[in-house]
C-alpha cells in the first residue's frame, strides 16, 4: 500500500524541495475532544483532497504546492469529531482536473458529494459524469487566482449561473467582501443557489459593521446565498479558538439559519509565498477544538442540527 511517505519521496524524485522535517509531516489531526454531541449525519461541507502526484499531477500553473492529504486521513479526522458526511472541494492546485476530487468522493462512498472546477472546454458529458459521480456544484476560486476586478467577477459568475441552471448545482465562490458588494445584484437574481467561502472572507478583526458584511448578511438573510462558517483561522489571527470571529458568525446565523453551513478547510493548505517547486507545510489547526465552537457560535441544539445536518442535506442533496 501506497502510504503519504512514499508519495513525499516520489515528490522529491520529481525535482521538488521538501525539508526533512515536511517529510515525516501530514495533515493535522485533532487533538482536543468534541465536547457537545453531534447530530447523527453531521457534515464537514469544505474539505480538499490532494492525491498522489504521479496519479493526480497538480496544475503547472498552481500558486503553491502543498503535501499530500489522502482519504484515510480525512476519515480518521471525521471519527474522531463524529462527523458522517463530506464536502470535497476541487482546490486551485488542480485547475480544473477534479480527478483527485472524484476520487476521494469513491472513498467515502454515499456520504461524499463534490464541488468542482469546470471552465469554458469542460464539456456537457464530464458535467453530466460528474454530477452521477455525486458532484453537485462548481466553485469559482476568485481569492486564490487574486482576481478582485468587479467586472470578471460578475461575468464569471453569470457565464457560471446559465451553465448551472439547467442542472440546479449550486455556485460557490472563494472571494472577498468587495466583491460580494460587486455582485450582489446577480446573486439576488440567480436561480440557482450561490455559496460564499470561509466567513464570505470578512476579517474578525473589522467586526460585523465592516464594509460589505452587511450586503452579505441582506443575501443571507433573503435566503438568497450560504455561508461557509468555516476556515476561522483564514478570518482570524487569534487562535486557537478564534474568538473574534464569534460575532461574525453569530451574525450570520442569525440572519438565517437555514443558510449556513459548517466546514474544516481540511487539510488547511497553506498558500502564502507558496511556488511549484517548494512545498508549503499545512497549517496544523485542531479541528476538534474549532467544532467546539460551534455551540458557542449557535447555543440551539436545533439550530446546529440546521448547520450540520439539514442544510447541507438540502444543498448537496444527501
Amino acid at each position: 500500500m501506497t502510504t503519504r511517505r512514499d508519495i513525499l519521496i516520489g515528490i522529491l524524485a520529481a525535482g521538488v524541495t521538501v525539508s526533512a522535517r515536511n517529510v515525516l509531516a501530514k495533515a493535522s489531526q485533532p487533538a482536543t475532544p468534541v465536547n457537545f454531541e453531534v447530530p447523527p449525519g453531521a457534515c464537514d461541507s469544505h474539505t480538499h483532497i490532494h492525491g498522489d502526484p504521479a496519479i493526480y499531477p497538480m496544475f503547472p500553473g498552481r500558486g503553491y504546492t502543498p503535501e499530500p492529504a489522502l482519504p484515510v486521513e480525512m476519515a480518521a479526522l471525521h471519527k474522531a469529531i463524529h462527523i458522517q458526511r463530506v464536502v470535497i472541494v476541487t482546490p486551485s492546485i488542480y485547475g480544473t482536473d477534479n480527478a483527485s476530487t472524484l476520487y476521494g468522493m469513491k472513498a467515502r462512498g454515499a456520504n461524499a458529494r463534490g464541488v468542482a472546477v469546470i471552465d469554458g472546454k469542460t464539456t456537457k458529458s464530464e458535467l453530466d459524469t460528474m454530477g452521477q459521480l455525486g458532484v453537485r456544484g462548481i466553485r469559482l476560486n476568485l481569492a486564490s487566482a487574486g482576481t478582485n476586478d468587479p467586472a470578471v467577477g460578475r461575468q464569471r459568475l453569470q457565464a457560471a449561473i446559465e451553465r448551472m441552471k439547467a442542472r440546479n448545482w449550486h455556485i460557490q465562490m472563494y472571494t472577498n467582501l468587495a466583491m460580494i458588494v460587486a455582485i450582489k445584484d446577480i446573486v439576488a437574481a440567480s436561480p440557482v443557489p450561490v455559496v460564499f467561502d470561509h466567513f464570505g472572507g470578512a476579517q474578525a478583526a473589522l467586526g460585523p459593521q465592516q464594509a460589505g458584511f452587511p450586503d452579505l448578511l441582506d443575501l443571507v438573510r433573503s435566503g438568497k446565498a450560504y455561508v461557509k462558517i468555516s476556515a476561522a483561522y483564514r478570518s482570524s489571527k487569534q487562535g486557537p479558538d478564534y474568538t473574534d470571529v464569534t460575532p461574525l458568525a453569530q451574525a450570520l446565523i442569525a440572519a438565517n439559519a437555514d443558510r449556513i453551513v459548517w466546514g474544516t478547510d481540511w487539510p488547511h493548505p497553506n498558500g502564502a509565498g507558496g511556488s511549484t517547486t517548494h512545498i508549503s507545510p499545512f497549517f496544523q489547526i485542531d479541528d476538534g477544538r474549532l467544532l467546539n465552537q460551534l455551540p458557542v457560535w449557535a447555543p440551539d441544539t436545533a439550530v446546529r442540527k440546521k448547520i450540520l445536518v439539514d442544510n447541507p442535506a438540502r444543498l448537496y442533496g444527501f
